[in-house]
């Protein structure tokens, strides 16, 4: 991130989504006014490739733990099977050695100062999950999930259903929707791309296509509906089976500039973000 700030000669640079202190690769970065864009950013499916270590279980899920519980390493057969359990939607525990908050306090801070926080479960969507190769006690496996999901808890959950202990001792993060990290640049030669209709495509968003004077009252706050009411919704690649009947956010573009994103709550429209001067 320093290296970024450095090339661009700005403060004003966030990433929209951290990766463990032990984990390595992909990283979006958002800079300038297109921060406002994190929260579509952040909500992207990732896919990441992991090693777990069975036999050997850490406080943290990680390699930099301490050593808290220890189990012969599974037969491939049982680490198949338990791999079978966590596919599609699934309940998990977040790790206590993470960044969720907690009554306003990270719950990695709480568990450092010897407070195990409870880490109730939540819901993720795990698309896909498969055993790449099996070197016990070291398994590699592929994971394509939902934002959320830590790979940490289930290589703990895994290794658990198998009858055994774990941790995830490597993790490579390789895609977040459409960006792939061999596409990526690294922070010594970095040059930002400007949010395009494909970028906006790769986070799954509908757009719409104003005039510039359209786009002048887009910038200037004025009513929505009769600028947007009546023209084209360009959907993702591929398209949605049907058109969206829930709450949906959609781009608003005047040639190849972003002038806003905008929402649609039951039918009426309100604005998310401007990109004033665009």
């Amino acid at each position: 991130m320093r290296e970024i700030k450095r090339a661009l000669d700005t403060g004003k640079v966030g990433h929209t989504g951290t990766l463990d202190k032990f984990a390595s690769g992909l990283l979006l970065v958002l800079t300038g006014k297109d921060l406002k864009l994190t929260q579509w950013f952040s909500h992207c499916g990732k896919q990441y490739t992991g090693r777990i270590h069975f036999g050997v279980e850490t406080d943290t899920l990680d390699p930099e733990g301490s050593v808290i519980a220890l189990a012969p390493p599974p037969s491939r057969e049982k680490a198949e099977q338990a791999l079978l359990k966590f596919s599609g939607v699934i309940m998990q525990s977040p790790p206590a050695y993470s960044a969720i908050h907690i009554n306003g306090k990270r719950a990695s801070e709480l568990a450092r100062s010897g407070l195990m926080p409870e880490m109730k479960k939540r819901e993720v969507t795990i698309h896909k999950i498969e055993l790449v190769n099996w070197t016990p006690p070291f398994a590699d496996i592929f994971v394509h999930c939902s934002s959320g999901t830590y790979i940490r808890s289930l290589a703990r959950d895994i290794a658990l259903a198998a009858g055994s202990r774990a941790h995830l001792c490597s993790l490579l993060r390789t895609r977040i929707a459409d960006f792939k990290l061999e596409d990526a640049q690294s922070g010594d030669d970095f040059s930002p791309m400007p949010v395009t209709k494909s970028v906006i495509n790769a986070l799954r968003l509908p757009w719409f296509e104003v005039s510039p004077s359209e786009a002048e009252n887009v910038i200037h706050g004025k009513p929505l509906a009769p600028i947007v009411e009546g023209k084209t919704i360009n959907f993702p690649v591929p398209p949605p089976l049907q058109p969206p009947t829930q709450d949906f956010s959609a781009a608003v573009f005047s040639g190849e500039n972003l002038v806003a994103v905008i929402n649609n709550n039951k039918g009426n429209w309100s604005y998310a973000c401007v990109f004033a001067g665009y």
